[in-house]
């Protein structure tokens, strides 16, 4: 019977997510535990709970749909969520400094993470079609839009972090659809030059990779000049950039770099948070025991920070069972992605795990001080209703095309 169910369900994938989404509801019910039991504050665990279930139903209607559905109404979910967004300026409503939010009814919904999977449907649409090439100037250019529109929107809420989700997307889906690995090393230097403009001899040494790089890969005159005059204009402009980034987002570059900068300020998250993980130590403190979470001195533990809950109350063995269960799911998306038949079924797949995965590596990095707090949540385990929604409706997906897998 099991044999049977494993030709229609992936159940390593679905069981990952689950052990996912257990592991965020215990540590939701700890971090919530100490301010519910004095008789204030949100009751993140219920209220996560519920977003679950609803989840988990969406999951399984997106996974018996017919998978000719999903491609036909990619366009128009995309063309809804760049609607919604578009909508944020108008009837948005604040929170962390930005404005993120449309209250439709009762609910209070993030139309970016609608826009992240609507995003990946339709750029997949357009890319998966033979006659594009994405190694032609002009539908490169137009694939490119897809994603550049959420981003800029996006990024004016402004919501940095969740922009750069949309350019981490691209690249994977471009090269998943035929874009060759010469092509795609051009468009990431520019993203390198960026980092390397701000000390002059990683600049010119980079310069002269490249120029030795597009010599030996024979590119065409006018492309070696084009190309060297980008990244030389790159390089000259991110230091002006940097001038025009809200104070805020200077602050947690500078703080990532240097946490002691401001201890009591914008380095408080990044150092209580290293305290809690590093205080679990191999077994942790124990399921509502772990001091900086249930005096609350770890910020937004809910949310950005919840996987520093797990290292403190779990410990060590809390920390790698959840990387064991990310990479479990992880890897059994490549291998869907890799194993269908249906060209646009796999492009999707890896936009989806590529999102994801981003995701997971920057807040997991994030907790520990390897990257700047960017407010990007932890799939399946921080809250936030509208992000676990879209989270399991991309599990509903992938679980639909491992059923579908031999259909072209």
């Amino acid at each position: 019977m099991m044999s049977g169910l494993s030709k229609k369900i992936d159940l390593l994938l679905l069981f990952s997510v689950l052990g996912l989404i257990a592991m965020g509801l215990v540590a939701l019910y700890s971090s919530s535990h100490t301010v519910m039991a004095q008789g204030s504050g949100t009751n993140y665990f219920v209220k996560q709970l519920i977003w679950t279930i609803l989840g988990l139903g969406l999951m399984a209607f997106i996974y018996v749909l017919p998978p000719r559905w999903i491609y036909e109404f990619s366009y128009l979910l995309y063309g809804l969520s760049i609607v919604l967004l578009i909508l944020i300026f108008f009837f948005g409503r604040m929170g962390y400094g930005a404005t993120r939010w449309l209250r439709i009814g009762p609910l209070l919904l993030q139309p970016s993470e609608m826009a992240k999977l609507a995003t990946i449907l339709a750029l997949a649409r357009y890319i998966s079609r033979e006659e594009r090439n994405l190694n032609e100037l002009k539908p490169f250019v137009l694939a490119a839009l897809f994603p550049l529109i959420p981003f800029v929107l996006i990024a004016k809420q402004p919501d940095l972090g969740t922009a750069m989700v949309f350019a981490a997307m691209t690249l994977p889906m471009f090269y998943w659809a035929g874009l060759k690995g010469v092509n795609l090393t051009l468009i990431v230097i520019p993203f390198v030059m960026i980092f390397a403009s701000f000390n002059f001899y990683a600049f010119l040494t980079i310069m002269i990779v490249l120029l030795f790089f597009l010599l030996y890969s024979r590119r065409s005159r006018m492309l070696i000049i084009f190309v060297l005059i980008l990244n030389v204009v790159v390089g000259l402009t991110t230091p002006a950039l940097w001038n025009h980034l809200k104070p805020y987002q200077r602050n947690r570059i500078i703080v990532f770099l240097d946490p002691e900068s401001d201890p009591r300020g914008s380095g408080y998250q990044i150092i209580q948070s290293k305290v809690a993980i590093g205080s679990g130590g191999l077994t942790g403190k124990g399921f509502m025991q772990g001091s900086q979470t249930q005096l609350r001195f770890l910020p937004e533990q809910h949310t950005d920070f919840i996987y520093a809950v797990i290292g403190e109350e779990f410990g060590f063995r809390g920390v790698m069972l959840g990387i064991v269960l990310f990479a479990l799911f992880f890897i059994r998306g490549i291998q869907i992605a890799a194993s269908v038949k249906n060209r646009y079924n796999s492009i999707v797949a890896i936009g989806i795990v590529t999102v994801l995965l981003f995701q997971t590596v920057i807040n997991m990095g994030m907790t520990i001080g390897l990257f700047p707090v960017t407010g990007l949540p932890l799939p399946f385990l921080s809250y936030g209703g509208s992000a676990m929604l879209t989270n399991l409706v991309m599990v509903g997906l992938l679980l639909n095309f491992y059923r579908n897998k031999f259909e072209y």
